[in-house]
């Protein structure tokens, strides 16, 4: 699979878990639950998920001004644990800027854009495909925990597994190649 048919599955992927938080209490999404230093909250790896994806794409790929700033719900908000008292709307309204600008990236790259190096500090270069994927793994990896805290808190959440959203074949499209029945 190709970068823009994985971010596919995980923009489905965030429908349901988005569903399954809108449903969610926001006593329980502001809950300290982990005691780490930049997140005790689900709304605050909500938030982290977003905001890396920004960073990344704005700040470090395209070296312009990332959604957040542009975003009046979190222009301030600095990348810890400080969403408790954010309602959970803003910060998916700037997810959902974010995935806006990150289509709109998308659409436009080209395979030699993913061998450009990226500079990510004076002394770091990253092939651009590489640190895509890094973004894209990292949402799989945090939603996966936001999945294991719901759990803990005795709510069910959303089956994010990729098997979940491949297109499924009846057997007479057994062939050549299923591919080309896609």
């Amino acid at each position: 699979m190709k970068i823009p048919e994985i971010y596919d599955y995980l923009m489905r992927a965030r429908r349901d878990l988005w569903a399954t938080l809108e449903s969610v209490p926001d006593d329980v999404l502001a809950r300290p639950v982990l005691n780490g230093q930049r997140f005790h909250c689900i709304k605050d790896l909500v938030f982290h998920i977003a905001g890396t994806e920004d960073g990344w794409l704005h700040y470090t790929i395209l070296e312009d001004a990332p959604v957040q700033q542009t975003f009046a719900g979190v222009k301030d908000i600095p990348d810890g644990p400080f969403c408790e008292a954010v309602p959970l709307g803003t910060l998916l309204d700037y997810w959902r800027a974010v995935e806006q600008s990150t289509l709109t990236y998308l659409s436009k790259l080209t395979d030699d854009d993913l061998k450009r190096l990226v500079h990510d500090s004076p002394t770091e270069r990253f092939v651009l495909d590489g640190l895509l994927w890094h973004v894209l793994l990292h949402e799989v990896r945090h939603t996966a925990q936001i999945v294991m805290l719901l759990r803990q808190q005795q709510i069910e959440p959303p089956s994010l597994d990729l098997f979940f959203y491949l297109p499924s074949f009846p057997p007479e499209a057994d062939g050549p190649s299923a591919e080309s029945q896609v």
